[in-house]
């Protein structure tokens, strides 16, 4: 990935994809420009892979579904993904991600999370 030039169109999805060997996962791109407010980043969930259920303490997301099939599960509710949704994940929220058969390629925003940081263990 090379640094992003500034302000302006920053990449074509349609170029990105067909660049990116089809069973590569993860992010296919990221915002990297300095001094940014947001991080936003394009992943792909390879065919009938999943990120596992978790609760992000500290930023809402928002993600769009660009490419592909999938599953949303949030607080227990399932809702089916397809190009074109936009789902809010407040922070706090139990979610997770299940990519159809075709996979699953998805733009996240969230406010750009700060440095590293400790904290206490959770109770319990």
């Amino acid at each position: 990935m090379t640094p992003d030039p500034g302000p302006g169109v920053l990449t074509r999805l349609d170029s990105l994809l067909r660049r990116t060997p089809a069973d590569r996962g993860g992010a296919l791109w990221r915002l990297q420009e300095d001094g940014r407010q947001l991080d936003a980043n394009i992943i792909r969930l390879p065919a009938d892979a999943e990120v596992p259920a978790h609760v992000e303490p500290d930023l809402d997301v928002l993600l769009q579904v660009l490419d592909g099939s999938g599953r949303l599960e949030t607080d227990g509710t399932g809702q089916p993904l397809s190009p074109g949704c936009t789902a809010w994940l407040p922070r706090g929220a139990r979610r997770a991600l299940a990519a159809g058969g075709d996979g699953l390629v998805y733009l996240t925003v969230h406010r750009r999370r700060p440095g590293l940081t400790v904290r206490p263990a959770p109770a319990g």
